[in-house]
């Protein structure tokens, strides 16, 4: 735990939906290698070497924000975000842990690796 934040408390008073969606990345990312959970005040950190993606909760979705050394073109992305030279934030939304696909999946492993 960070701090006074907890991963706990970002899932209080929302859809058991959405710690559904998170407890399936976890799971799924873990294959990759350790990750570690940083809670903070607005978000949660996943963690390997660095941070490789961010999760942020509403009421009945998960925002995942996934680091890349591109941008990634795909419809299910906002606009990516430049974060410096060689770095971009991107985000999406997920509503349901079948969401979190082969395509996710493939993103968050990319993510991983330049994580270490």
């Amino acid at each position: 735990m960070s701090g006074e934040f907890s991963v706990e408390s970002h899932f209080t008073d929302k859809d058991p939906l959405v710690r559904a969606i998170y407890e399936k990345l976890l799971v799924e990312m873990r294959r990759f290698g350790e990750v570690a959970e940083e809670p903070k005040k607005t978000s949660i950190h996943l963690v390997n070497k660095s941070a490789f993606a961010g999760i942020s909760t509403q009421k009945a979705a998960l925002l995942l924000n996934i680091k890349s050394s591109t941008p990634i073109n795909s419809p299910r992305f906002s606009p990516p975000e430049k974060v410096s030279a060689n770095r971009y934030h991107q985000e999406l939304k997920l509503h349901n842990p079948d969401e979190v696909d082969a395509e996710v999946l493939g993103w968050l492993r990319q993510a991983y690796l330049l994580s270490m």
